[in-house]
């Protein structure tokens, strides 16, 4: 059985919230004389319905694995797939660019959301987000830390900012399908694009003029944008992993022997 002050703790609500949500029925609880108690393996139960509610199932290449007690997160698996989503559309309609939420290697959380034409047409060919994945693992690299627009393989500027959580480095926010300013490509571009994927330069001409057009207001809003969006994520993600170690406190009091 758990104490009121037990469940306090774990949901990190104050007492009189505890009595009140017991007297309501909304969580599962006895009354013993005047005094709650909470079955340990009920309220287990009802907390990870609570959780699996609040989260939609990460429907992704980097699908979470089993987390060994001490082993560090990666990205996806504290993320909700639902609250990625609305983010990254959210800022995508905003600044009027392509959003991708990837891990630190570059690989996404999800799909990216409002890729331009050009890169919808590319991405169909066989090994495409291969080397998508090999751009945005670049960017981890580079030597400033601040967002800047540099240039993708599809020739189309893109610009990331990093996702700390605590102190690891987890993943980036990538602004992308942005024309540079001598779009479009010459000729010779095109054919050079169109042999890094294995497709014929008429296709890519094809899409070449379904990209986002800025302007230099535009752009200064994107790279200011973009870290406000990591540092948003990071703060949902710290939020979501504590109440993961909630979740975990509660089934390790549930397999308490029992006497």
């Amino acid at each position: 059985m758990l104490t009121a002050r037990d469940v306090q703790e774990l949901l990190q609500i104050d007492r009189s919230t505890v009595y009140r949500m017991a007297d309501a029925g909304q969580l599962p609880a006895i009354k013993v004389g005047k005094q709650w108690r909470f079955p340990a393996e009920q309220f287990h139960s009802w907390f990870q319905d609570q959780f699996t509610r609040t989260a939609v199932p990460i429907n992704h290449p980097l699908k979470p694995q089993s987390i060994s007690p001490g082993q560090s997160r990666e990205l996806g698996d504290l993320l909700s797939w639902e609250w990625l989503r609305i983010i990254q559309e959210t800022f995508a309609n905003l600044l009027g660019v392509m959003i991708v939420v990837t891990d630190i290697q570059g690989r996404p959380i999800n799909q990216p959301t409002q890729p331009c034409g050009l890169f919808t047409a590319v991405r169909k060919q066989p090994d495409a987000m291969d080397k998508f994945i090999e751009s945005w693992c670049g960017l981890t690299t580079a030597v400033d830390l601040t967002a800047t627009f540099r240039l993708s393989h599809l020739g189309l500027l893109c610009a990331r900012s990093l996702i700390a959580i605590g102190t690891e480095l987890k993943g980036m926010v990538i602004a992308g399908c942005a024309a540079p300013y001598d779009w479009p490509p010459s000729p010779e571009k095109i054919n050079a694009i169109a042999g890094q994927f294995d497709m014929p330069p008429e296709q890519i001409r094809q899409h070449i003029q379904e990209v986002y057009y800025l302007d230099e207001i535009q752009k200064a809003q994107v790279l200011v944008t973009i870290p406000q969006i990591a540092a948003l994520i990071a703060h949902i993600v710290d939020d979501r992993k504590q109440l993961i170690d909630r979740l975990e406190a509660i089934a390790g009091l549930s397999r308490f022997p029992k006497p």
